[in-house]
């Protein structure tokens, strides 16, 4: 499969934080693809449902073989009777349905049957066992052979896991032979932890990296260095780095987000940069900052000023 540099990720228009309507979300998908972007990202978690729907529907018109769809496997989407509120796991959705975690084989092709009749496809390109922290035995045992037969069957074209960290990942790249993993916020300009040997070990075995999360949840996100670091209020330390980064690369005519697309490209093993996106305003400013080069100067200067590993 051919990748494009950089991808959509489905999360922000399956509702995370803050509500998008359909319409806004339509158009995030359309102008990513009149951008160039061709990967596109989601999953069952990503608002119950929610997201896989707007990006099945928003992608309808298109050639099927003009772009890569990845979801993922592990969360069941199933009603809650009585269930009141809204989701307690980060998506501005009704609470009239919840998560069951499932990484049977039975599971697994349950819920590759419910993506794509909410995508209404009739294959994914990539399927990925999602966020398996605490479910290795089951996902390496069941998860993953069914998910080698579906590839065989040419239901889906690639496989592997994706997760907020690398150690496991690195298990699945050793003792499995999936295709490609999505590594979220552990090779960013803050957190290098997924280079030091999961990156190397998937370009030894020929596995694509997808490198998510790559402002960290909004500490890296804009050029004065606020917010969040991995959905959680930044350490001062974490938050003074970012700062002596964004110094650095204001000295090179760059900014602190510019920067963050581009670092994890810079490894051979990163086949692409998977990018949450809610609306089409988002898009051009993330077209904006990817088009224009950065100079190799600035890495550099960055790990000369201990910012970065040399």
């Amino acid at each position: 499969m051919e990748l494009s540099r950089y991808g959509f990720g489905g999360a922000p228009i399956g509702n995370l934080f803050t509500a998008v309507d359909d319409a806004t979300a339509t158009a995030a998908v359309e102008a990513a693809f009149d951008a160039g972007i061709r990967l596109f990202d989601t999953a069952p978690h990503y608002g119950l449902g929610l997201a896989e729907r707007r990006l099945g529907a928003a992608l309808a018109g298109r050639p099927r073989d003009s772009y890569v769809l990845s979801t993922k496997v592990g969360r069941l989407i199933v009603p809650s009777p009585g269930g009141g509120g809204r989701d307690e796991e980060g998506f501005d959705v009704p609470a009239d349905l919840r998560r069951v975690r499932d990484y049977s084989r039975e599971g697994v092709r349950r819920s590759l049957e419910e993506s794509l009749e909410r995508l209404g496809l009739d294959s994914v390109d990539i399927a990925l066992i999602h966020d398996p922290d605490d479910h290795w035995e089951q996902a390496v045992s069941e998860a993953y052979p069914a998910l080698a037969e579906l590839r065989e069957q040419g239901v889906v074209k690639a496989i592997g896991a994706g997760m907020n960290q690398w150690e496991m990942l690195a298990g699945f790249v050793r003792e499995t032979d999936v295709d490609v993993v999505m590594l979220a916020g552990r090779y960013t300009l803050l957190d290098q932890s997924g280079g030091r040997e999961l990156l190397p070990l998937c370009l030894e075995r020929g596995v694509r990296v997808l490198a998510a999360g790559v402002f960290n949840s909004g500490l890296l996100a804009t050029h004065e260095p606020s917010g969040t670091y991995d959905y959680a209020p930044a350490p001062g330390s974490l938050l003074a780095r970012a700062r002596g980064i964004a110094a650095v690369c204001g000295r090179h005519g760059v900014t602190l987000p510019q920067a963050a697309l581009a670092f994890p490209l810079r490894h051979p093993a990163v086949a692409s940069v998977v990018v949450g996106t809610r609306s089409a305003g988002e898009v051009a400013r993330n077209a904006a900052l990817t088009a224009r080069p950065v100079p190799e100067d600035l890495w550099t200067d960055l790990a000369a000023e201990g910012l970065l590993p040399t």
